[in-house]
């Protein structure tokens, strides 16, 4: 397959039979993006949706499923229709699989709610996307979209949860609000070892 990252957790997985866009956010940059079959949201905080974007991607790619959580709410209004999904779910793109799993975000602090957070399983485990979340597929892991900054996480959080995974690639993904994001990924790739965790050029397609 083929992945693109268009900036802090918006990605772009092409498996040759689907093209799934994860995460278009204020902090991505999706201008011009078309051919979309179906747009993913792991949960409606502003850095993973962004109306006006998903509205444009959508109006570029009429066929696209329009795919979110449960508890969207205001965030929705004015979008095209859209599927609501759980856990468990399970839906398909032309021949390609995504298993819906996780359930809620990871913990900020416990005077700040919660919301859900959903992760997106693509063919069988060839790619995964967790949201906002350290959550754990029944499956292994392929290629792992793993987030290196946020006020939910440490960097020491991500390295276990990637050595936890063992993916054969890690993209390092949610780097959009630090101003020295080499920074995390180098830690990362230094601690896992090997040549596992890939950082990807923004906005190239790249065959992994």
């Amino acid at each position: 397959m083929q992945i693109t990252h268009f900036g802090h957790a918006c990605v772009l997985v092409d498996t040759g039979s689907a093209r799934l866009l994860i995460d278009p956010g204020v902090l991505s940059d999706i201008d011009g993006v078309d051919g979309i079959d179906a747009v993913l949201l792991t949960h409606k905080h502003p850095d993973h949706v962004a109306p006006e974007k998903v509205r444009a991607v959508l109006a570029r790619s009429p066929r696209a499923v329009l795919v979110a959580p449960g508890d969207m709410g205001d965030v929705m209004s004015g979008l095209p229709e859209h599927h609501s999904a759980e856990p468990d779910t399970t839906l398909k793109f032309g021949d390609t699989v995504v298993n819906v799993v996780g359930g809620r975000h990871a913990t900020v602090h416990d005077t700040i709610p919660s919301c859900a957070n959903l992760g997106y399983l693509v063919g069988g485990g060839a790619f995964f996307h967790p949201g906002d979340s350290f959550h754990e597929p029944a499956v292994d892991v392929e290629v792992l979209a793993v987030a290196i900054d946020g006020p939910w996480l440490k960097i020491a959080e991500s390295i276990d949860y990637v050595r936890q995974l063992s993916p054969r690639v890690a993209i390092p993904i949610h780097e959009g609000e630090t101003l020295d994001p080499a920074k995390y990924v180098g830690m990362m790739s230094n601690a896992v070892g090997g040549d596992v965790v890939r950082r990807l050029d923004r906005g190239s397609a790249t065959h992994l």
